[in-house]
């Protein structure tokens, strides 16, 4: 059975009611997401680094693409009958959600470890470019 995949870059904020939806499989026992969300307070060289905001953009077609791909990839390793990715554009306060992952198996195992490699790889392979905003005024580009 092959699997179902989207993936969606948006400037809205991300529902997570859509990204359960998506998921719906009925032979599927496991369900599993991972939300990422900005967080205030980071730990840089023994400092504490206070972020007002993210702001993230891309080259919209080319990181659609190779989200699908990698996502493919992840349905080929582990037995994964939908996978779901929805990452926000713009800018994105803190506390609220700037990539949610959504996976479905018939049994956990598969989506417990396919999950951290996709986070892996969707860092280091996607073209997202991330704008961390500090709360000193200062700004900082950051891409893999």
């Amino acid at each position: 059975m092959s699997a179902r995949i989207q993936v969606v870059l948006s400037r809205q904020p991300i529902l997570l009611s859509w990204v359960q939806d998506a998921m719906g499989d009925p032979d599927s026992g496991a369900n599993l997401i991972f939300l990422g969300t900005t967080r205030r307070r980071t730990l840089a060289d023994g400092a504490t680094i206070f972020t007002d905001r993210l702001e993230y953009e891309a080259y919209q077609p080319m990181a659609e693409q190779e989200l699908q791909r990698l996502l493919q990839e992840a349905s080929e390793k582990w037995d994964l009958r939908r996978l779901v990715a929805v990452h926000r554009l713009g800018v994105v306060a803190v506390g609220d959600a700037s990539v949610a992952i959504g996976l479905a198996s018939p049994h956990r195992l598969a989506c417990m470890q396919a999950m951290p490699w996709i986070m892996d790889q969707l860092k280091n392979r996607v073209p997202i470019w991330k704008q961390e905003q500090f709360s000193d005024g200062s700004r900082q580009w950051i891409h893999p």
